[in-house]
């Protein structure tokens, strides 16, 4: 959009300007979590919630070991999401081992929910 359009847009729907702030404050809030997230909670507790959040976001199938996320996450894209180097993502996965399966690729498979869940406190 151009920036005169908009202007005028503004000028002639004052409502419009109050739609660009609530969205720019969620944007923030969003934000502001992330970062508080990234500085306060440790790296298990991060994980478990990215899991969470593309089991949500994605929808998981049913295979033979337990639940398949839609999504395929390699090691470093979950590393950088969450803010530590590959090597510790690769450490906890080690820790779940039984409760969730990462398969080359990026593949994971979450055996036990419930688990995955107490773990991350």
């Amino acid at each position: 959009i151009e920036r005169d359009a908009l202007l005028q847009a503004i000028a002639d729907s004052p409502e419009i300007s109050l739609r660009i702030l609530e969205f720019f404050n969620r944007r923030l809030q969003q934000l502001h979590n992330t970062v508080h997230g990234l500085t306060s909670e440790r790296a298990m507790v991060r994980l478990v919630k990215l899991i969470q959040y593309y089991r949500d976001r994605d929808g998981t199938y049913d295979v033979a070991e337990g639940n398949c996320l839609n999504t395929q996450l390699p090691y470093y894209q979950i590393a950088r999401s969450i803010g530590i180097t590959y090597e510790e993502c690769v450490r906890l996965f080690k820790k779940l081992k039984g409760i969730m399966i990462y398969k080359r690729g990026g593949k994971i498979i979450v055996q036990d929910w419930g688990k995955l869940e107490e773990s991350n406190f």
